[in-house]
């Protein structure tokens, strides 16, 4: 791998876009002061990652924005591009070349690229770190730069020999090894947390699904004995309503018959009964003496208007002194006989004056009607006429009146002489029916009594059976309705007596009790739930596990990061301090360099603002590692380089340099005016060594020393005009020509 181009475009003072073509092992950036010569090495760290404004002069993104001169206005942005060939595939990518590139905005936004595709600044870190090179390091010593390592602390020094040792992707690996182990840690803490919030409900719904469990297993037996205590009450209720029914059956009988021969004896015991005959012989004999005189007056009206027929009749022949012909039916007149003769031999037989006007009253009845229904012929008077014929119309009227009087009294009389035969019959059992009355009555108390007593025990077994019907209601309620099949449960064992049940309630109240305090309820929700959290709790401890496997992986990861840092480390500073030892005679003519691995105590303060316990808890101590520089001049006694001058710090800063760049080279280093504080002679030694380092490294030498300017292959020009940069590329034989 080696460096190709560099391109600049509205980077710090270079307004235009210019190429910089890396095409020998060493190439030289020249031109005078001021004309930007600087900006090419701020470039490479600007490209390569560099977050530190300071470190390229300037305090925000928008300063590294060429801010525009003269007729040049300002830029819109800064875009730097480097090409590494990558033919060898040293980088981790699968190009051949690999073309990292940055912009920065106005506002300050940067974009990085690989090969044209938008990376992270990370993925540019990790891969840059696989070939020992970054924004900043040991190969690219800046102006000023060159005696940083010597003013460097022990420590510091460390953590420049690890980067230039090519230990910085380990160590790059050992920090984000140790991230993650700190990530790792805290998320192994946060799952502990929540696992430790989550374990009291846990615990509870643990002992809620218990107690679930349990009231299932409880109401199960309920279920099953609840069956067996309904099954076994059914069958006794029905088999008790069976027996109440058919004990009380044949004494209802005997009692309503009891009823109804005490009724019939204490009709015929009761004077009143008695009485009441008397009363209705009494009321029938009054309608009797209603009824006569109402016959009496129609017989009179009967005989009144018989008289005024016959006298009607006796006008109107005298009148029409014709004679009346009455035809006759010799058949009718035979019955007409017959009736008078009837009439007259009972007659005979009757003693009393009433008996007698009725017969002679039915006898002018027959008369009568045997004589309206002849045919009387007469003279025409229309009065007369009329006038008798409203009078037989009203003998008519009076005939049925009569008639209708006369059968309601014949049947009035009939019920009298019934009821006062049936009053001297009851006068006669009135004293027997008492004395049966008597004998009843005892009988109907025996039978009333045990009566009233299946009462009761038909009341208890109603409420013993509505009580049945709610048992079964709370059953189903309480167990499901599997319950209600207790009518099909078979191989049941019956109490042996009603007391036996009776304890078999008391249990099953019991049981009740226990399954209602446990809970009724399915508790599918708080199974779920306890479900749900379990599976949490499973999911924590695997995470747990998987975490802490995690952590021991990365902490076998650090350990074994560490050992080969430091392994490679000390190897290093063996190989460094051989290089160091070369390169410092080859400076100084003789002498002796050599770098150390040291031990320094550093003190831990304690974590709190207040020391209540003094000199009790002494600050702790523990041990680092740090790197100390020894030197010795030919010639002279020096033992430190804090005695050094100016040029010989110069000359030993270079030497350790080169000697750390020797030890694992990078790709190519940028030396920016790091010969500037060197006389002639040590110019020469100088250029010696830059030719050797540039054996295993590309060099960029940003210099006024004509000396090193002539170890270059290709020399550039910077050269400001109107504060504006410009790019001049000389060829090698005219830029040795023109060094000397």
């Amino acid at each position: 791998m080696y460096l190709k181009e560099l391109e600049i475009t509205g980077f710090k003072s270079f307004a235009k876009k210019y190429t910089l073509k890396f095409n020998s092992p060493i190439s030289a950036i020249v031109g005078p002061n001021g004309s930007g010569k600087s900006n090419i090495a701020e470039a490479f760290r600007f490209v390569l990652g560099e977050q530190s404004f300071k470190s390229m002069r300037g305090k925000r993104g928008e300063d590294l924005i060429f801010n525009g001169a003269g007729s040049v206005v300002k830029q819109p942005k800064a875009t730097v591009r480097v090409t590494f060939d990558n033919s060898s595939k040293v980088l981790p990518v699968d190009y051949d070349d690999v073309i990292l590139e940055r912009v920065v905005h106005c506002d300050g936004v940067n974009e990085y690229k690989i090969n044209d595709s938008v990376v992270r600044l990370k993925d540019i870190t990790e891969m840059l770190a696989a070939v020992n090179i970054g924004s900043s390091g040991h190969h690219i010593i800046s102006q000023g730069e060159a005696d940083r390592i010597l003013n460097a602390s022990p420590k510091e020094r460390k953590i420049m020999l690890e980067d230039a040792l090519g230990l910085k992707l380990f160590q790059y690996k050992k920090n984000e090894s140790e991230r993650k182990l700190a990530k790792t840690d805290e998320n192994i803490k946060q799952v502990q947390s929540l696992r430790k919030e989550i374990a009291p409900h846990i615990n509870f719904l643990q002992r809620q699904v218990k107690k679930i469990e349990q009231g299932k297993e409880m109401k199960k037996d309920l279920l099953g004995f609840y069956k067996e205590y309904l099954r076994a009450e059914s069958i006794y209720l029905k088999n008790k309503r069976i027996e109440l029914t058919e004990s009380i059956d044949q004494p209802q009988k005997r009692l309503n018959q009891i009823n109804e021969q005490i009724a019939k004896a204490e009709n015929i015991a009761k004077e009143q009964v008695q009485n009441e005959l008397i009363n209705q012989i009494k009321d029938l004999e009054n309608q009797i003496s209603l009824i006569t005189p109402q016959k009496e007056n129609l017989l009179k009206e009967e005989g009144r208007v018989d008289g005024q027929i016959f006298s009607l009749q006796k006008l109107i022949q005298k009148k029409s002194q014709v004679e009346t012909t009455i035809s006759v039916d010799l058949k009718e007149l035979a019955s007409l006989k017959g009736e008078i003769n009837n009439f007259e031999e009972e007659s005979i037989t009757i003693n009393n004056v009433e008996s007698l006007r009725k017969v002679f009253s039915n006898l002018l009845r027959s008369v009568r009607n045997f004589l309206e229904n002849k045919t009387i012929e007469v003279g025409q008077d229309p009065e007369l006429m009329k006038d008798l014929h409203q009078n037989q119309q009203k003998i008519k009227g009076i005939s049925e009146s009569l008639k209708r009087i006369s059968s309601k009294e014949i049947e009035l009389q009939k019920n009298i002489n019934d009821l006062r035969q049936k009053l001297d019959e009851d006068k006669s059992s009135s004293l027997s029916a008492e004395k049966e009355i008597i004998r009843l009555m005892s009988e109907k108390n025996q039978i009333q009594q045990g009566i009233s007593r299946q009462a009761i025990s038909f009341d208890t077994l109603n409420r013993d059976e509505e009580a049945f019907k709610q048992e079964i209601t709370e059953a189903a309620i309480l167990v499901g309705r599997e319950v209600l099949e207790y009518e099909n449960l078979e191989g049941v064992k019956f109490p042996k007596n009603r007391e036996e049940q009776i304890d078999n309630r008391k249990k099953l109240e019991r049981m009740k009790i226990k399954v209602e305090d446990i809970g009724a309820n399915s508790g599918q929700e708080i199974i779920e739930e306890y479900k749900e959290v379990s599976e949490r709790d499973t999911f924590l401890v695997a995470e747990i596990e998987d975490l802490e496997k995690t952590a021991e992986s990365l902490r076998e990861l650090i350990l074994d990061l560490s050992k080969k840092i430091e392994n490679q480390f000390h190897i290093g500073v063996l190989k460094i301090n051989k290089e160091f030892q070369d390169f410092f005679e080859l400076m100084f003519g003789g002498g002796s360099a050599s770098i150390k691995v040291t031990k320094m105590l550093k003190k831990i303060h304690k974590d709190t603002d207040l020391d209540i316990l003094g000199d009790e808890y002494p600050e702790e101590e523990e041990s680092e590692e740090g790197i100390d520089i020894k030197v010795s001049l030919p010639r002279k006694k020096i033992s430190g380089l804090m005695m050094l001058s100016g040029g010989e710090r110069a000359l030993t800063s270079i030497a350790l340099l080169f000697a750390i760049s020797q030890v694992n080279p990078p790709p190519f280093v940028i030396l920016d005016e790091t010969d500037a504080a060197l006389d002639e002679a040590n110019s020469r030694k100088y250029g010696d060594m830059i030719e050797n380092l540039s054996k295993n490294s590309q060099l960029i030498l940003i210099t006024h020393n004509r000396e090193t300017m002539s170890r270059a292959g290709v020399l550039y020009g910077i050269t400001m005009n109107n504060g504006i940069s410009q790019l001049l590329s000389v060829a090698f034989d005219e830029g040795a020509k023109w060094a000397k």
